[in-house]
């Protein structure tokens, strides 16, 4: 399981360096968006996909694309500017990935397991935007979940939930978490955005109930 890659291309190699070609991969969602290099990275994500290495699940920031660009009115064309994706991809590209980023699943599931981007609902259901109801009341009945979304100092370990986004965008780290094994692999993240990581950071501190502040232990493939 990959948390949040958001464009960072350079870490996402750094970490795959670190793993057999056999290894079967499941990217959390929002691998676009925020880094420096959005396209490299959907590229490279995508060929995973396509040659059966990969999962690539949807994010709520792959999903806000799509909504903008399947939107006809003019308030769209302001809120596509304000998409990094949009912006480095150009229209005519970005509107070429439509099709695959619609056909992106939302969970992957397996023996005692799922992996989706931030969470479930109450009824189980996939919820892209779900932070504090998941965190606080969801009770295993689906098995252990894996989630990204929220991005954390460390990968986080709970009774029912993993996180493991750990703001590679911000100038954390790209994790990589193997629910069989428990373990966690790490590369350094972009660090041009360390700033808004830190003061990101400090907002969720106050957000995430107190209880949830179990950090697992990691090995750090390569030195920042």
């Amino acid at each position: 399981m990959i948390g949040d890659v958001h464009g960072c291309y350079e870490s996402l190699l750094q970490l795959l360096e670190v793993f057999p070609s056999s290894a079967q991969l499941v990217f959390c969602g929002d691998v676009i968006n925020r880094g420096p290099a959005i396209e490299a990275t959907m590229l490279l994500v995508w060929e995973l996909v396509c040659k059966g290495r990969a999962i690539w699940l949807r994010g709520n920031h792959e999903q806000h694309l799509i909504n903008c660009l399947e939107a006809d009115h003019q308030d769209c064309r302001a809120a596509l500017l304000s998409i990094d994706t949009y912006r480095q991809l150009g229209d005519e590209l970005a509107r070429e990935w439509l099709g695959r980023l619609k056909g992106l699943p939302l969970v992957y599931k397996a023996n005692g397991w799922i992996a989706t981007h931030a969470g479930l609902d109450l009824n189980g259901n996939p919820d892209l935007s779900i932070r504090n109801s998941f965190w606080e009341d969801y009770d295993g009945r689906y098995g252990r979940v894996v989630v990204a979304h929220t991005p954390r100092p460390q990968v986080e370990r709970h009774r029912h939930i993993v996180m493991i986004d750990t703001g590679a965008c911000y100038g954390g780290a790209l994790s990589a978490y193997c629910p069989e094994s428990d373990a966690v692999v790490q590369v350094c993240g972009d660090h041009r955005l360390k700033k808004r990581w830190s003061a990101d950071i400090n907002k969720l501190k106050e957000v995430v109930p107190r209880e949830m502040t179990t950090s697992s232990p990691s090995v750090l493939a390569k030195p920042c």
